[in-house]
């Protein structure tokens, strides 16, 4: 049952507006002015939130500008009541981020429509988005339309990087999300001895560097390109208005962001407790994505770091791999599987 916070002065309006919402099936909180509305909505979040414009300690306009700033209101469905029909009042309503106004008086189906059409709003949003198949620029499309976030940046430039170059370092302040198009990229640490730590391998459709954008922190390793790369830029505004929008589109960014979490813990038990042989296969496979043709073209450095082994004994492995006809390797020393489900149920 949606929950509807209604901010109105007027006694007549607030007692009547609410019983027709109840009837509707709403759960409703009444406040008498916008003070104690914006305590109520702290108190307990409202789905939506009908907010008459003038009223005594903090009108409408002030209500809004509170729920912009704070982090855990930013994105309610905001519905404003008024009796004032100028054009300035509507503008200055907007510019702050209201959803819709209703003039009073107003009629019931007028304010049921509103009110549905505001909590709808976000059906539109796909439960998934293909983002090797231009799936980030339908979602920040819909994201735009469906979560009122006018100023969301329309440039989406491609960015070509080449090979074995740095996106960003260790110590940087980030000022982006990267979305990786095309090719792969590495992020790794570096301990004091200079060995490099491989924290995460990135393919088309991911997205890197958010865990500092978050935190709000620099850099903790660097970021660096295995191939030829394209990237899609996001500037960290357009990333914090993601994060902060209504529960729909947050919700939705976030689960994007995080699509291969799951697969990494997977792999950091593995490195944990599982013998070489089997993170070694377990690896393979994993690159390989079950495509039986796919060749897995990173160097020995980079895939033992990512096992978590010393590169004698990745070699090693490979090797023994090889002559028991589970893997080939091209003259190139790339990698491909040809017994993917020998390498798959083998117990060693």
């Amino acid at each position: 049952m949606k929950t509807i916070l209604l901010i109105e002065d007027n006694d007549a309006i607030r007692e009547n507006t609410a019983e027709i919402l109840e009837l509707t099936g709403y759960t409703v909180y009444t406040a008498e002015n916008g003070k104690i509305g914006v305590e109520k909505a702290l108190a307990a979040k409202p789905d939506l939130v009908i907010c008459d414009i003038m009223m005594p300690v903090l009108d409408g306009y002030g209500v809004l500008h509170i729920f912009n700033k704070n982090p855990s209101l930013a994105g309610v469905p905001f519905i404003f009541l008024t009796a004032k029909t100028e054009r300035t009042d509507f503008r200055k309503g907007m510019e702050l981020g209201a959803d819709d106004y209703l003039t009073k008086p107003f009629d019931e189906s007028e304010l049921l429509s509103a009110i549905e059409g505001r909590l709808n709003r976000f059906v539109n949003l796909k439960t998934e988005y293909n983002l090797q198949d231009n799936g980030l620029d339908r979602f920040l499309d819909d994201a735009r339309q469906m979560g009122n976030l006018q100023s969301l940046s329309a440039d989406r430039k491609v960015h070509a990087v080449k090979k074995k170059q740095y996106v960003y370092s260790e110590g940087d302040e980030p000022t982006r999300l990267y979305f990786l198009q095309s090719g792969k990229v590495k992020t790794v640490r570096t301990n004091a001895d200079g060995k490099e730590l491989l924290t995460g391998l990135y393919n088309a459709g991911d997205f890197f560097g958010y865990m500092a954008l978050l935190e709000g922190t620099d850099y903790t390793d660097s970021a660096v390109t295995l191939d030829d790369a394209e990237l899609v830029y996001i500037p960290k505004a357009d990333f914090q208005q993601l994060v902060l929008a209504s529960p729909a589109v947050s919700q939705q960014f976030i689960r994007l962001l995080a699509g291969r979490v799951a697969e990494r813990e997977t792999q950091l038990l593995g490195m944990a407790y599982s013998s070489l042989r089997r993170r070694v296969a377990d690896t393979l496979l994993r690159l390989t994505d079950g495509q039986p043709d796919a060749l897995i073209q990173l160097s020995r450095d980079d895939l033992a770091a990512m096992i978590g082994t010393a590169t004698e004994s990745l070699i090693r492995t490979l090797t023994e791999f090889k002559q028991d006809g589970l893997i080939e390797q091209t003259a190139t020393g790339a990698i491909r599987v040809v017994q993917a489900e020998k390498l798959r149920r083998a117990n060693w």
